[in-house]
């Protein structure tokens, strides 16, 4: 047997489900728009939500050094603390950088519990959820998606708008003896009083929140938000902050921009984009899950044709498959902008519809 037959197996298994992914190169031309191996396309997947990647003074603030180490060796810099001050002023509480979203939960679960404790978890949790759980060694119960725990528990953990469905939860119905995490991922700077979140906007306090940098504020990076005595435990315990090289001075500098671009009347923009949308897919008798900026169609296996479709109409929205979605839910992501404008959405929908009715008419 070949040394590497194993890996070939594993990829013929891949090729037999129908599962083989491929990444598709974009040369962004603007803040939705592209270059797919040559051609124009407007892009509806990007998480990119308010349109800041693009902008200028993002573009100007990408300036500095790498970090070298990680901040507790030669690594800690003032564009660190100058972005953690920020974010701690806008959510008025400390906030502790990653330099990922995935890092920031792997550290904030192993952080709070461990052999012994019990987490609850909705089941459409994140995978770095899940696997900070897997790595803290707690016990863990998987809650139907939308359910608040019934039994004991030390912690539990919701996202505050899931990536996969566009849905929110109503957060004011985990309250209990336990502490309550909420991954905001998707909704910081594009949801709720200035932008944080989906548990603001609720009215709900939870005891940590975690936040990304790369989604609306348009940069890179993440950021966990909880008591002073949290920040303490990551920076002498948590092991995805202590054992990794920080992040470069231009990612926090532009990331510190990004916070102060995220206004009120980019989030509006956002909020009437997503209402365009939905409504017309509603007015074509397609149907889409959740109430947010993010807004699945589940088209089954007729998905991967959809989305090629689109594509060859110059509509960059990759269908999702599983293991990402179960079996059977395959669906298109579509994520607003609010540099999408009124034409750009108008035209996605009379694409969809012409392919929704080429696919009626094939069938």
């Amino acid at each position: 047997m070949s040394r590497y037959e194993a890996l070939r197996n594993r990829l013929a298994d891949v090729d037999a489900r129908g599962l083989r992914r491929t990444l598709h190169p974009l040369a962004m031309t603007g803040p939705v728009t592209a270059r797919h191996r040559g051609e124009p396309v407007i892009v509806f997947s990007s998480n990119d939500y308010l349109g800041l990647a693009q902008h200028p003074e993002m573009q100007a603030a990408w300036q500095g050094r790498g970090a070298g180490s990680s901040r507790l060796i030669a690594g800690d810099r003032a564009a660190h603390h100058a972005l953690e001050s920020a974010l701690s002023e806008r959510f008025g509480r400390p906030a502790t950088l990653f330099n990922t979203g995935y890092m920031a939960n792997l550290a904030l679960v192993t952080g709070l519990v461990g052999r012994g404790d019990r987490v609850a978890s909705d089941a459409l949790n994140h995978a770095s959820i899940i696997d900070g759980i897997r790595l803290s060694g707690a016990e863990r119960t998987i809650l139907e998606h939308g359910r608040a725990p019934e039994d004991p528990c030390t912690l539990a953990v919701v996202e505050g708008l899931y990536s996969m469905d566009g849905d929110v939860l109503a957060l004011d119905t985990y309250g209990g003896d336990h502490w309550l995490a909420v991954d905001e991922a998707h909704a910081v700077g594009a949801l709720g009083p200035d932008g944080r979140g989906e548990a603001a906007r609720q009215g709900v306090e939870p005891d940590f929140v975690v936040g990304t940098l790369g989604k609306a504020y348009g940069a890179f990076g993440a950021f966990v938000i909880g008591p002073p005595e949290l920040r303490e435990l990551f920076v002498s315990r948590g092991r995805s902050f202590v054992y990794t090289t920080a992040l470069p001075e231009p990612v926090a500098a532009a990331a510190l921009v990004g916070l102060r671009l995220a206004d009120d009347e980019r989030r509006e923009r956002l909020a009437a984009r997503t209402t365009r949308f939905r409504r017309g897919l509603a007015e074509l008798g397609l149907p889409a899950l959740g109430s947010a900026h993010i807004v699945p169609l589940v088209l089954g296996e007729r998905t991967m044709r959809i989305a090629a479709e689109l594509l060859a109409r110059g509509f960059f929205a990759l269908g999702i498959r599983p293991p990402t979605v179960p079996a059977g839910t395959e669906r298109i992501r579509f994520s607003l902008s609010a540099e999408h404008t009124d034409e750009q959405i108008d035209r996605l929908l009379e694409a969809l519809d012409a392919c929704h009715s080429l696919e009626r008419v094939s069938r």
